[in-house]
């Protein structure tokens, strides 16, 4: 039976915390030995709800003390498993929900040699496909997005976004992943070391799946496998729309020679520009955040 340690990540979730905690409890063929839940100073009962479910969970609760984003949260979480046996960790948002069968699926896929990272097929609340899947970041993907928006995830393998529903339904291997929810295998982890802590908020599962690949770990998706996310504000808020935009740009810097790094940045910035003029708040505070890319993010308290 695979041993599972679980690493779920707070701040101000007491909303979803309960049912996120609940859906573990029914975890069938697989035994789990830890888990950790790393509170990214919350101001609600995220913390008490923690300990309210150690009666039914092996349940440690980590204190940042700040907000400190969500790969120095999941490095937390990590170092306190340090003398813990387990085969693989399980990295979740609190608002998801596994179905009960759900963390055996990815751990029978997770025995094939270098696979390193196995993700699920995540549904929205309504049972809606939410797509989780990405293509390799490049300078003709992000010029697609910046002409035709959403769109190019639709279109042949033109955007980055895999987007055909027809993809979430056979197994695969992938480029990169939505974070939310993905299994870990221990010898991965041990070998690419921590998540990149620089990059606040958005863009560290990007990066830590590039990284596992160019180490020869693969990541692959499993449709059987099933969680339920509710979902963020990237969307609709300005602040985390700007941290997305620009730590995806930074992130392109850093794989790629300055001609490459320029064009990306060049058609980030139109896409946000087109969008910003017609009226997009989230466009706005990306294109200034674009405009003044030395300025550091964060996320406040």
């Amino acid at each position: 039976m695979t041993s599972i340690a679980i690493v779920i990540v707070t701040y101000n979730s007491a909303e979803v915390l309960p049912g996120c905690l609940a859906s573990l409890l029914p975890s069938e063929g697989v035994d789990i030995t830890r888990v950790v839940v790393v509170d990214n100073n919350s101001r609600d009962d995220s913390v008490a709800l923690t300990f309210a479910a150690a009666d039914r969970l092996p349940i440690r609760s980590v204190q940042t003390g700040r907000n400190a984003g969500y790969a120095a949260a999941v490095n937390a979480g990590v170092a306190t498993l340090a003398e813990e046996k387990y085969d693989a960790i399980w990295v979740m948002n609190p608002d998801t929900r596994l179905r009960p069968d759900t963390l055996r699926i990815l751990a029978e896929a997770l025995r094939e040699p270098r696979r390193g990272i196995i993700v699920p097929k995540i549904l929205n609340p309504d049972g809606t496909l939410q797509p989780s899947l990405r293509r390799k970041p490049t300078v003709g993907r992000a010029l697609a997005e910046a002409v035709i928006g959403a769109k190019a995830g639709h279109i042949g393998s033109i955007g980055e976004l895999i987007a055909d529903p027809r993809e979430y339904e056979r197994p695969h291997a992938a480029i990169w992943a939505t974070g939310a929810a993905m299994l870990l295998g221990a010898d991965m982890v041990r070998e690419i070391g921590d998540w990149d802590e620089s990059l606040l908020l958005y863009s560290e599962e990007t990066e830590y799946a590039l990284r596992a690949g160019d180490h020869g770990w693969s990541l692959w998706y499993d449709p059987r496998a099933v969680v339920e996310h509710i979902g963020g504000e990237s969307g609709t808020n300005p602040k985390l729309a700007a941290l997305l935009v620009v730590n995806k740009v930074r992130l392109f810097k850093r794989r790629n020679n300055l001609a490459s790094a320029s064009a990306y940045y060049a058609a980030v910035t139109l896409g946000e520009g087109v969008r910003a003029l017609r009226g997009r708040r989230t466009s706005r505070a990306s294109l200034a955040a674009l405009m003044h890319p030395k300025r550091k993010p964060s996320l406040g308290d």
